[in-house]
């Protein structure tokens, strides 16, 4: 041990590691210039007692031309790379640094009566480089091989499954061929192709396709599952996953093949599969013109800036090349990020940030008088349901008289499109926070009625990673230990990622004409506590027995299952697949700012009782959750 902790104590001190080696190539330069007198001399049938007395006399020469080899090394960075990580750039300049230190002695050789012989400057080159630069390459190799073996005796390497044994599969096997010190082996790999059945990638077997999942992964005691294939679409992605989860084991997936393209792959950017992975959509397809048409050197708004949708949002408007984008939140910090990370991602962009409250009328003013916005984005709201139940001045306040305030400014400074961000709580709500947001989708609606403005909403379920997303709470449960929990075992939900509905979002602009509800096409709505299985398998656990889970019941307000359309309302199609337009309902801007003032006043009063009753006179769709719920079978 003793022994161990020196060495590892001169090879973690960079000075004695360079003298170390300085110290190693004088010797090795020695004996190749000895070596070289013996191969030289021993043609002209000198003895070897000969050979050693000429060696003698020119010693201080070989010394000297040591020197020089020792000078071409340090100006080629022969002593500031790292080897152990080393590649062929460094072998090339230790090449080169031969190269050099061969030209300059034989030149010096020529320039002097008493030389050392000419083919032995070029065989002691020759030999120099075999000797230093094989030293260096062989460093490498038996630290790599060291530590290589005391992982494969160590029980503390994860055995790896690769599922694609293509161009992904053996560049993610190679790296963690390269870097031991991970603790990461692969043990075998997956292939539907069946060419590929029963062949090796860097000397590792592939031993079934995606069916064989779970019964190779048993057989060679697999610790984590990656799934390493360059170019994959999202429904076979699904497919494959789905296979991984029978396995109980923790399950990863490699970047996309764009990365890997630009050579940016390297093992820390493989991620955990998540939950989106999971939804099995293809990329969504954009009518990129049609979106410029009304962004394209546009002074762009977008309330909530800061939040999840609102910082998507100011992303993908960024692209088209706005005039100017407006990014206006309440709350600094999500504000100061995403204004940073758009500085840094589009350095052109005019942008501005602003903190402010929908709630503040002169606030609002200030904007709309000194920034006269094109394009209106309105995701400026309180969304959390149970919080809301608690608190609905609050909700009435922020999400009903705050989207007033941002509409009516709208109309008086000649906004061109004004587009809200609703959700499918507005359907039959049953929480004040649906409520409050079916009040909004009502006063664009009537704004459009008397106004230039094009007023639209666009209305979308849950979104995944959002903040107060059941996903991230879910993942921080099981990170803990569990147990997760969970509200009730048939709620269901749909589901969306937020640069889906984001993207969404700004289509639907494009085909509005005014007083339109764009409802996105969710896909299916997904079971929550099928998700939490879900999410269980894939972090590599078995749920009830490694991760529990939890019935707390539902909340206040809550639903067991949304909705994204009313009764009452048509749906017609658009030219996107995945939006579809709500008939626009009939609402009168007097009678609605009217219903506005008094909900306001409700909520300053402090009644809840008295403020709940009001607004469910308001939106007649609002049931109380026992309505709903009791008919769900």
């Amino acid at each position: 041990m003793e022994e161990e902790s020196l060495i590892e104590r001169v090879f973690s001190n960079r000075k004695l590691k360079i003298l170390t080696l300085l110290i190693v190539d004088f010797l090795l330069i020695l004996v190749a210039y000895f070596l070289a007198f013996i191969f030289r001399l021993y043609l002209d049938n000198n003895s070897l007692n000969e050979i050693i007395i000429y060696f003698k006399e020119h010693i201080f020469k070989v010394i000297f031309f040591e020197i020089i080899y020792i000078l071409s090394f340090y100006i080629n960075k022969q002593y500031k790379s790292v080897w152990t990580l080393a590649g062929m750039d460094e072998v090339i300049n230790g090449v080169i640094a031969v190269i050099i230190g061969i030209t300059l002695t034989l030149g010096i050789s020529l320039l002097s009566n008493d030389r050392i012989p000419l083919m032995v400057n070029i065989l002691a080159g020759i030999m120099i480089l075999i000797l230093c630069n094989g030293v260096r390459i062989s460093w490498r190799v038996l630290r790599r091989a060291i530590k290589y073996t005391e992982i494969e005796k160590s029980e503390d390497f994860k055995k790896i499954l690769i599922v694609g044994a293509g161009s992904g599969g053996a560049l993610v096997s190679n790296e963690y061929r390269k870097h031991p010190n991970l603790g990461k082996k692969v043990v075998a790999f997956i292939d539907d192709d069946k060419q590929k059945l029963g062949t090796y990638v860097n000397g590792v077997k592939v031993l079934g396709n995606r069916n064989n999942i779970v019964e190779v992964a048993k057989t060679k005691n697999v610790d984590e599952i990656i799934i390493a294939i360059a170019s994959i679409k999202e429904g076979i992605l699904k497919e494959i996953i789905e296979c991984c989860k029978d396995a109980h084991i923790a399950v990863k997936i490699m970047p996309g093949v764009s990365e890997m393209i630009d050579g940016k792959f390297s093992i820390n950017k493989i991620r955990d599969v998540n939950v989106e992975d999971l939804l099995g959509r293809e990329a969504i397809k954009l009518d990129y013109d049609g979106i410029a048409d009304y962004l394209e050197e546009k002074v762009v708004l977008v309330t909530g800036g800061g939040g999840s949708i609102g910082s998507e949002l100011c992303r993908q408007i960024s692209k088209f090349n706005p005039k100017q984008l407006i990014i206006f939140d309440i709350y600094e910090n999500n504000a100061y990020e995403i204004q940073n990370e758009l500085k840094r991602t589009f350095p052109e962009l005019d942008l501005v940030t602003l903190i402010g409250s929908v709630r503040d009328r002169q606030r609002l003013r200030q904007v709309y008088m000194k920034y006269t916005p094109n394009v209106v984005f309105h995701a400026a709201a309180h969304k959390h349901v149970p919080l809301m139940e608690v608190s609905p001045e609050e909700a009435i306040k922020n999400n009903v008289v705050g989207t007033f305030n941002v509409a009516e400014f709208a109309n008086s400074y000649g906004v061109e499109k004004f587009v809200l961000i609703s959700t499918d709580k507005a359907v039959n709500p049953t929480n004040i926070m649906g409520a409050t947001k079916r009040m909004c989708e009502m006063i664009i609606q009537a704004f459009n009625k008397v106004s230039d403005t094009e007023y639209v909403a666009v209305r979308f379920g849950n979104v995944l990673g959002s903040n107060g997303s059941v996903i991230p709470l879910f993942k921080k449960q099981i990170a803990a230990g569990g147990p997760i929990t969970l509200t009730h075992k048939d709620i269901t939900r749909y589901f969306m990622t937020i640069p889906e509905a984001s993207q969404l979002v700004l289509q639907a602009g494009a085909y509005a004409e005014g007083g339109e509800i764009f409802v996105l096409d969710m896909g299916k709505p997904v079971k929550i506590y099928d998700l939490a299985e879900n999410l269980i398998k894939l972090s590599g656990y078995e749920p009830h027995k490694d991760i529990k889970i939890e019935i707390t019941g539902l909340r206040p307000g809550e639903k067991l299952y949304e909705e994204l359309l009313m009764n009452e309302e048509g749906l017609t199609e658009t030219k996107h697949e995945k939006i579809f337009i709500g008939k626009p309902g009939e609402f009168e801007i007097d009678d609605i700012a009217r219903k506005t003032e008094e909900l306001l006043k409700y909520a300053t009063k402090g009644s809840k009782v008295r403020l709940k009753k009001q607004l469910k006179m308001v939106v007649d769709t609002f049931k109380e959750p026992d309505e709903v719920n009791s008919k769900v079978v």
